[in-house]
């Protein structure tokens, strides 16, 4: 077994999950991306060499993930939920044309004031979507 295959396995373990074959290759599969996929993305990808795992299986082992915040849920659309690996504080862009997401910094967006919210509210944690446009969407000016 690889370094890498030995901390994930090590990781899971720490967290107290039972390390199956399934769980290891979701973990694993969102450990190596960075767009944050669906469920149906990832099912896909395990799938492409040799058909082994189901759409039940795939949710099971994000569920167990995200129970022990290994992965966390991203809600960037309606509707749709994504995974994100990056379980650290962050936020993300939307690309409004092709889809793409990407992570920001939290450091980026450390200026906002939540202090002047209501004072009713008890703010717990927040993250914030900034919907635009990516450089590969964006109109080419002629040279």
């Amino acid at each position: 077994m690889s370094s890498q295959a030995d901390q994930i396995v090590a990781v899971l373990k720490s967290r107290g999950l039972r390390v199956t074959p399934q769980r290891y290759a979701v973990y694993a599969n969102l450990l190596g991306r960075y767009d944050h996929p669906t469920a149906e993305d990832i099912l896909s990808d395990l799938n492409q060499s040799a058909p082994t795992s189901s759409q039940a299986t795939v949710y099971s082992s994000l569920q167990a993930l995200r129970e022990v915040n290994l992965v966390r849920e991203v809600l960037l659309e309606e509707g749709v939920c994504r995974y994100d690996a990056n379980v650290g504080p962050h936020h993300h862009f939307r690309c409004q044309c092709c889809g793409a997401i990407a992570d920001i910094p939290w450091e980026t967006l450390s200026s906002l004031n939540l202090q002047t919210l209501s004072p009713r509210w008890q703010i717990e944690s927040y993250e914030v979507t900034v919907r635009g446009m990516c450089d590969r969407c964006q109109p080419k000016e002629p040279q």
